[in-house]
């Protein structure tokens, strides 16, 4: 369990084919301290297992199913990625309850710039968009974001300039795709529903 408040950028140092899945290898500047093999870390808001530590190079690996339903499998060396140490009980909850089980890829449709602040629009999928309201939660890469707007395929957020600069959220362009975890609570409310008798 995540709170989707990313704790650094993270470098990819290296992406090692392993059909049918991949083995990568990331650098940090803090999240390896302390460290242990089986430990959980978000990758871009992806929650993977650490296999093994060389001082700050972490590795880990990434089935077919996550490199299809993710952005992992677009990753290339040198790339910036969030990282997040999985929640310990007693923490502080500043974001919201993340799994780190990416439901699906948005793309960026739209991104309006005002000095150092930003509005972003993202295209998803219909289902996911259901699962969704203004001044609700949404993860995008492992962000932790609250909902301005909502329609049937797309949402937007206002990114602050700290989240901007500390994510890689800052960098992203208009087409370029992201991580999304809608709300926990969503998910069974909306799974609720669809068994719901219709009156």
């Amino acid at each position: 369990m995540f709170a989707g408040l990313v704790e650094e950028l993270g470098t990819v140092a290296a992406l090692v084919d392993q059909p049918p899945g991949m083995r990568l290898e990331v650098t940090s500047q803090l999240v390896h301290e302390g460290a242990k093999i089986g430990d959980s870390i978000a990758i871009n808001g992806c929650c993977l297992t650490v296999i093994a530590i060389d001082g700050n190079r972490l590795a880990f690996e990434a089935g077919p199913e996550t490199l299809k339903r993710t952005n992992l499998g677009q990753l290339q060396v040198g790339d910036g990625i969030n990282l997040e140490r999985s929640l310990i009980i007693g923490d502080r909850l500043g974001g919201h309850f993340v799994t780190g089980h990416i439901d699906g890829l948005g793309d960026v449709i739209s991104r309006e710039d005002d000095r150092e602040w930003s509005t972003f629009w993202f295209r998803c999928g219909k289902e996911l968009a259901q699962q969704m309201a203004g001044k609700g939660s949404v993860a995008v890469d492992g962000v932790s974001l609250t909902l301005v707007d909502v329609a049937d395929d797309r949402f937007s957020v206002a990114l602050i300039p700290h989240t901007l600069k500390v994510t890689t959220l800052g960098r992203k362009q208009i087409g370029q795709q992201v991580n999304l975890e809608t709300d926990l609570l969503a998910k069974y409310v909306s799974r609720q529903l669809q068994f719901s008798p219709t009156t």
